[in-house]
């Protein structure tokens, strides 16, 4: 692989990067404000059926099942040294090794426009969808990460 192509490929990385985080922040912030505001709504009879949308509310019965930890807590409480071979295990799992990529963009050195519009179309979008989504996404994406002064990493292996 020559550098030219490497470069390129770290570059793309990169873009992807910064997109990924306004668009997993903002994912976040309506996966968290969703059941909030459903919960405020006060539907007459427990159930609405108006023009275009409709809602109602059902409660149901269920039985949840145990976590894993709550589980092997009471294994090892009712079993201790069975328990500690089985913590021992899953301890042992746990420790395997990851292998992580750590990449950025050079102190003083910047991703184009372009950078970030092969990202967009490769996702999927129309050249013209990736026009009018860059700039508010880019913009985001700075404000964020000027509060995280890290270096970028993903798990490979």
């Amino acid at each position: 692989m020559t550098n030219e192509t490497l470069e390129r490929q770290i570059i793309k990385l990169n873009a992807m990067d910064r997109f990924e985080i306004p668009i997993s922040s903002l994912a976040g912030k309506l996966k968290r404000a969703k059941p909030k505001f459903a919960g405020s709504l006060k539907l007459p009879s427990g159930q609405y059926f108006g023009e275009r949308v409709y809602a109602r509310t059902e409660i149901e019965d269920k039985l949840k099942a145990r976590t894993l930890k709550l589980a092997v807590a009471d294994y090892c409480e009712k079993y201790p040294t069975q328990g500690q071979i089985l913590t021992q295990m899953i301890e042992d799992e746990r420790s395997e090794k990851e292998t992580h990529l750590y990449f950025g963009v050079n102190p003083g050195c910047r991703l184009t426009a372009d950078d970030y519009l092969s990202v967009m179309t490769d996702l999927g979008f129309t050249e013209a969808q990736a026009k009018n989504l860059y700039e508010p996404l880019i913009e985001t994406s700075r404000i964020i990460s000027k509060k995280r002064d890290e270096e970028r990493s993903v798990m490979i292996e």
